[in-house]
């Protein structure tokens, strides 16, 4: 299951990293960004967060390229040690655990409020959670097919929506451009760069890559693709919206579909769509973190993969159930994305330097 003998292409490479990035971002991100910049200015800090977010997966793509055959939680040992490097995959293991479990909380938020109104949230969850167990079993070649056959999907869906939206779209709402300087624009940056902190994967995508070397490219594009859509969708948000209408609803994304209507088509309200693209990928970020987390403790405990997976459910299903409303999903979610900017930025380019002096003292 866990075997490096499957490997993945470079476009399978590439669409997962984009499924891992999207999913709950496009829902919220024109909210966070609009909230910290006060100004129509957002889009230009989800396009400098892009290039920072580049520029840090290309440094874990350095890093992982020096031992192209292992997954981070097999190299980190020959860098720093067997105990440090083991010590450094569990809070990688814990941190691929919450991720997954908030990404399924929120899921769960939005199935219940928008889908299936009154139904318990932890049978949501346990659903999802079932449903993601079968997905990983059979290891990371099914997954990427799965996410080959959601990207398409959500391309057709998220573009044709966003063409269907320009009836209601306001260019004046996102004039003047840098009306209130460079400043809000900086503000905004770290915001939109918690959103693409998911570069990490590369940390274990690599090893299981047909052509490690290309994994640079897997990163540049995927990102580039990635911000597009943030992009998009920051600017039909706030052109539909202003900013004064963006900051004031949880999930402006739904709220700009919902806005809207063509009458005479079979299909006059399209928020259904769009939920159903997210709720999909949604899904793929939680089972690539599911499977992340299942992956490290196979290979530092040295477990049977299966076991893994059923013993690493149930802890899923607490954390999922740890924020008890709304408001405490959001804090979570920022958490994940604080430590994620700090551990993922700082870390990979220290080990990176270790592990080229290590090298050279052994030339």
């Amino acid at each position: 299951m866990f075997s490096s003998t499957s490997k993945i292409t470079t476009a399978q490479a590439t669409i997962i990293i984009i499924n891992y990035m999207l999913a709950a971002g496009v829902l919220t991100l024109p909210r966070t960004v609009t909230e910290q910049t006060k100004s129509p200015d957002g889009w230009i800090s989800v396009l400098l967060g892009g290039i920072i977010a580049v520029i840090a997966g290309i440094i874990i793509v350095k890093l992982s390229q020096q031992y192209p055959k292992e997954t981070f939680y097999e190299y980190s040992r020959h860098i720093v040690g067997k105990w440090a490097g083991s010590l450094i995959s569990i809070v990688f293991i814990a941190y691929f655990l919450v991720l997954g479990a908030f990404e399924v909380r929120v899921m769960s938020e939005i199935v219940e409020f928008f889908l299936l109104e009154g139904t318990p949230s932890w049978a949501i969850i346990m659903t999802v959670l079932w449903i993601g167990l079968y997905s990983i079993t059979q290891g990371l070649d099914p997954i990427a097919r799965l996410f080959e056959m959601i990207f398409p999907i959500t391309v057709i869906i998220f573009l044709t929506i966003a063409l269907m939206s320009i009836g209601i779209f306001e260019i004046n709402n996102l004039r003047p451009v840098f009306g209130d300087g460079i400043m809000p624009v900086l503000k905004g940056v770290k915001t939109t760069t918690l959103s693409f902190t998911c570069s990490e994967i590369m940390l274990i995508l690599v090893a299981f890559m047909k052509k490690p070397k290309h994994a640079m490219k897997a990163v540049v594009f995927g990102t580039g693709v990635v911000t597009c859509f943030y992009i998009i969708t920051l600017i039909m948000v706030i052109g539909a919206l202003s900013v004064n209408g963006v900051v004031t609803r949880t999930w402006p994304g739904l709220d700009l579909m919902r806005s809207f209507e063509i009458p005479g088509l079979i299909f006059e309200r399209f928020e259904s769509f769009l939920l159903v693209i997210w709720i999909m990928q949604l899904f793929a970020t939680f089972i690539i973190t599911f499977y992340a987390a299942s992956l490290g403790v196979s290979q530092v405990f040295k477990k049977k993969p299966l076991s893994c997976m059923f013993g690493l459910l149930p802890v899923i299903y607490i954390f999922s159930c740890m924020p008890k409303n709304e408001n405490d999903v959001f804090i979570l979610g920022n958490m994940v994305s604080h430590f994620a900017l700090y551990i993922f930025g700082a870390l990979p380019i220290l080990l990176l330097v270790i592990s080229k002096w290590r090298k050279r003292g052994e030339t």
